[in-house]
């Protein structure tokens, strides 16, 4: 499975009240940000019905760590 990459533009305040949030999670802001969108596909099938595709948004994709 490829892993890709994407960049987004975000306001200062945002990404540092998204870290806030992350830290508190436990998280990275990368792995929250996966997280959002993981519940984001999830609310969107459970109405629209199943998107094509072979990964269910339960599945924890991470990208292998760099040795």
């Amino acid at each position: 499975m490829a892993v890709k990459s994407v960049s987004i533009r975000i306001e200062e305040e945002m990404l540092e009240k998204l870290g806030y949030v992350a830290d508190y999670e436990g998280r990275s802001v990368n792995s929250q940000v996966l997280v959002l969108i993981r519940e984001s596909i999830k609310r969107f099938e459970a109405e629209h019905g199943a998107i094509e595709g072979s990964i269910s948004p339960d599945v924890n994709v991470k990208p292998p760590r760099k040795s």
